[in-house]
């Protein structure tokens, strides 16, 4: 008898190894958000110094843009309010900048899906 699916197995194997690179590859992102997070944008977004919400404060975060990552990242990399361009870290590329508002969003709403 042959099996109704033979490329089934093939198939799920290629979706793990796809999903499981995803998540790998999230996960760098994470630790190398946390590593800028660190560097650059803790001395203010630890303490909420001059009104910044503070990372892992669920409740600072909450009137923040309903677009939540695409504006978090154009006001991160541009300013907004009281914080500069790259929270004045002109040294940072946009990708750094990106990785460290992907940290602060992620770790102040963990359940919340990304855009």
């Amino acid at each position: 008898m042959k099996a109704p699916f033979p490329h089934l197995p093939i198939a799920v194997g290629i979706s793990l190894l796809i999903s499981g690179s995803t998540a790998m590859a999230q996960s760098e992102r994470m630790v190398e958000g946390e590593a800028v997070y660190k560097a650059n944008c803790a001395r203010c977004h630890s303490t909420g110094v001059m009104g910044a919400p503070i990372t892992g404060s669920p409740t600072d975060w909450e009137d923040r843009s309903a677009l939540w990552e695409g504006v978090l990242m154009e006001h991160a990399n541009e300013g907004w309010l009281n914080m500069p361009a790259k929270g004045g870290e002109q040294s940072l590329s946009e990708y750094d900048v990106d990785v460290a508002a992907e940290y602060m969003l992620t770790s102040s709403h963990p359940d919340l899906q990304a855009d």
